[in-house]
């Protein structure tokens, strides 16, 4: 998937924080090391094995736009593009200096959202061929929400909701401060939430199933349940909700899951355990 880019101005943002963070202004080893400029070329180099879903190349260079706006910026893939083993992404010349100061703040936006993306596509890949759609979580970053979920829709995934001011989902502990009544809950919700929001209720068990569907649940959470489990609700839901699957799910159980036929799978794991891409940057004087 390509052809998706994020706002600018949020771009900025989150790359203004991450410099403060890092103090690079205040570099006092290539300070200490380099009282003039030094000409060099630095790569962006992908060194896994396998294909990587590249996601962050324009929050990278606007890293290194903000520490020295001269750097001359290539990029040599876009951000949705499948990487070989040991591509080239990006080059990068001007003066040494600034790359060294700029690069682990760009490498550590490339390496997590490209993380995210690949690990995104490797899911979906996992349920090609079925009607299942892969949704994210709220399980983000604090601060990168944005970016990471930008990551899992160039990975090929959907974004669940963006903040709890998108959609009504009933959870666990809604249903433990309303004595665990799901039906009550359901009806309570669609009597109190704005117009035209969809009612999604969380069960564990099939007779939470039941309660859901006696409250006229829009879409039901099937929480931590097994495929034979799964197979079970969905035969009593026959279509009157969506169904969504969460829990336990990883690659190698993703596609019985989604064989038993619901709606949504959605993983926590997009964003809070996707491993950092294995990216380095190689500098050479000039």
């Amino acid at each position: 998937m390509t052809g998706e880019t994020l706002p600018s101005a949020l771009v900025r943002e989150l790359v203004l924080r991450a410099l403060r963070e890092d103090l690079v202004h205040q570099d006092v080893t290539t300070d200490a090391l380099f009282d003039r400029s030094i000409s060099a070329r630095a790569t962006v180099v992908s060194e896994e094995p396998d294909d990587l879903i590249l996601a962050g190349l324009d929050v990278a260079f606007g890293v290194f736009a903000e520490v020295d706006p001269d750097l001359i910026r290539r990029a040599e893939y876009a951000d949705g593009d499948r990487l070989p083993s040991r591509a080239v992404i990006l080059t990068v010349q001007g003066d040494g200096r600034s790359i060294l100061k700029a690069e682990r703040v760009a490498l550590n936006f490339l390496q997590r959202l490209t993380g995210i993306a690949t690990l995104t596509a490797k899911f979906c890949d996992a349920v090609k061929g079925t009607p299942v759609r892969i949704l994210d979580t709220r399980k983000t970053t604090p601060g990168l929400r944005a970016l990471e979920k930008w990551a899992v829709r160039l990975g090929g995934g959907q974004n669940h909701r963006f903040g709890l001011g998108d959609g009504i989902l009933i959870k666990d502990n809604h249903l433990a401060l309303a004595d665990g009544d799901v039906a009550g809950a359901c009806r309570r919700a669609r009597e109190h939430a704005p117009h035209g929001f969809r009612i999604e209720v969380e069960t564990r068990t099939i007779e939470d199933v039941r309660h859901a569907l006696h409250g006229k649940a829009d879409i039901i959470l099937l929480d931590n349940m097994s495929p034979a489990m799964i197979r079970n609700a969905l035969d009593l839901i026959k279509g009157r909700a969506l169904v969504e699957v969460s829990g336990g799910v990883n690659l190698a159980n993703i596609r019985e899951i989604a064989s038993a036929g619901p709606d949504f799978i959605s993983i926590g794991a997009l964003t809070h355990s996707a491993p950092a891409a294995n990216l380095s940057l190689d500098l050479v004087k000039q």
